[in-house]
């Protein structure tokens, strides 16, 4: 994680096209150089709640999280949560860390992490945005989605060309 530059900062204004708002830190920048993922504080400079700690802001990035959801993954991979007491538990695991770390910035007082995590998987852009920022074996299901758009045809430019495969049942698509 690094601290913003006022590049990074145009950058990422123009991939969002808005101002970025509450930005602490660009988390995870692609392969090919460009901010990816940035860490948000948990309020808005106006005082608003922002419980989105890692936030996904590359195009293409983006682009690959909502044709997965249109797909029907999340609806599969809610399917195996409530099937797989293993992969719940890590899963909760991974809403737990996510919520210790913003907290440690400042507690919102609620325990809802985003994503859908830890009891379903609502929103694919932010389990990738928290996979890409902490690395492979944080988040499963974060993990299976950045696996797949590296499949899609991003790896090694918007995600690193050493992520790891898919898991098989997620190859099976």
């Amino acid at each position: 994680m690094t601290a913003p530059t006022e590049h990074d900062l145009e950058i990422i204004a123009e991939q969002l096209g808005r101002a970025p708002r509450g930005v602490l830190a660009v988390a995870y920048r692609t392969p090919d150089g460009l901010p990816a993922v940035v860490k948000t504080a948990p309020r808005l400079p106006d005082g608003t709640p922002f419980p989105t700690l890692y936030y996904l802001t590359d195009p293409r990035l983006t682009a690959e999280a909502s044709r997965q959801e249109s797909a029907g993954v999340m609806r599969e991979m809610t399917e195996r949560l409530q099937n797989d007491p293993e992969l719940a538990a890590a899963y909760r695991a991974a809403h737990e860390s996510y919520l210790a770390e913003r907290d440690e910035i400042e507690s919102l007082g609620t325990d809802f992490s985003g994503g859908g995590m830890p009891d379903r998987v609502k929103c694919l852009h932010v389990l990738i945005a928290h996979s890409l920022a902490k690395g492979p074996g944080v988040n499963p299901f974060g993990d299976e989605a950045v696996a797949l758009a590296a499949d899609a045809g991003l790896r090694g430019t918007a995600i690193p060309a050493d992520w790891p495969a898919a898991r098989s049942t997620a190859e099976e698509r």
